[in-house]
């Protein structure tokens, strides 16, 4: 249970702060002050995180929005990074369709070879500075060959197969407060076990994916 409310679930979260048809999705930004939730839309809690706890924040100085690079993040994220990666692995899961699919796992991997591109010139999406872009593409792909290649039929490469992709996937790995909250055991118990029409007895396979403890090699780009 969650030590502050006592909820079991995110369920019962959603049912403290009223609402009972859900979908109850995370992340969840709570207030524990008037005991609800403030938002459950990453990119605006992103948002909030980076600025409005600064008082209370160890790294105050610490901008993942830097104005030089907004726009073109901005852009980036808009017309690639969510749409056809964050997204993209959903539109493969869950598609109703074989064109569907087809479309989408073309989209994926023709995005996911542009960005291998990118990132073999520069160490992260904006150049030499990490942003919000970087922390919310690396969530797609820490997850990408542990589970979405089985689980979503996102088979046609692996990380593993994309040498920039998976030193930038260690890199921000590696950074201590990240590798406090990724466990890709946890993670593959939430997937594999939360749709029955795609897992039916809840099988959850073996392969963790690669090594991400392996040093990046990036320090230098």
């Amino acid at each position: 249970p969650d030590t502050f409310t006592n909820a079991a679930s995110i369920r019962d979260l959603y049912a403290i702060a009223g609402d009972f048809d859900g979908p109850y999705t995370t992340p969840v930004l709570w207030d524990k002050k008037t005991n609800t939730i403030v938002s459950n839309e990453s990119t605006e809690i992103l948002k909030m995180l980076n600025k409005e706890f600064n008082s209370l924040s160890k790294n105050p100085d610490l901008d993942l929005y830097p104005a030089e690079f907004q726009e073109e993040m901005q852009e980036l994220n808009d017309k690639l990074v969510y749409p056809k990666v964050n997204n993209g692995v959903y539109r493969c899961g869950f598609a109703k369709s074989q064109t569907a699919y087809n479309q989408a796992i073309t989209e994926l991997f023709e995005s996911l070879e542009f960005l291998e591109e990118r990132l073999s010139k520069q160490r992260y999406l904006a150049g030499s500075t990490i942003t919000w872009l970087d922390f919310r593409l690396f969530m797609t792909l820490v997850r990408f060959d542990p589970v979405y290649v089985t689980y979503f039929k996102t088979n046609l490469k692996r990380i593993a197969d994309y040498p920039n992709l998976l030193g930038y996937v260690r890199d921000i790995y590696s950074i201590p407060a990240m590798k406090e909250v990724i466990n890709i055991d946890h993670i593959k118990a939430h997937y594999f076990t939360s749709h029955p029409h795609l897992n039916t007895f809840g099988i959850i396979p073996v392969l963790n994916g690669p090594d991400l403890n392996v040093p990046h090699g990036r320090e230098n780009m």
